[in-house]
Parts: structure tokens; C-alpha cells; sequence
């Protein structure tokens, strides 16, 4: 795995509980920075794979 995996990751979970914590307390404004910050972990995820993948072809 490479930071950018990593990294991704964290994020995507960081904002799964931003986003249940906004659902549970009925904040509209936290769930939706949760969903944000949930689509950009797993965006940089995806990017961290598709670097792996490169590399390993290389």
C-alpha cells in the first residue's frame, strides 16, 4: 500500500463517522461535510490504487 491508499482510506472512514454523527444528531451541514469528506477519501484511494497498479506493471 502507499500513502496515497492510506491516506484515502483515513479519510473515507473519518468521514463515514462525520456523516453518522450528522444522521444521528439530525445536523444536515456535518452529514453532508461527511459525505464530502467520505467521497474524497475514497477518490484518493482510488487514485493510490491506480498508482500501485502502474507501478506494478512498470
Amino acid at each position: 500500500m502507499n500513502k496515497d491508499q492510506v491516506k484515502g482510506r483515513i479519510t473515507e472512514a473519518a468521514g463515514k463517522v462525520r456523516e453518522a454523527f450528522g444522521k444521528m444528531t439530525g445536523n444536515r451541514q456535518t452529514q453532508v461535510a461527511g459525505t464530502l469528506k467520505k467521497d474524497i477519501g475514497k477518490t484518493q484511494a482510488a487514485y493510490g490504487d491506480v498508482k500501485a497498479d502502474i507501478e506494478k506493471a512498470e
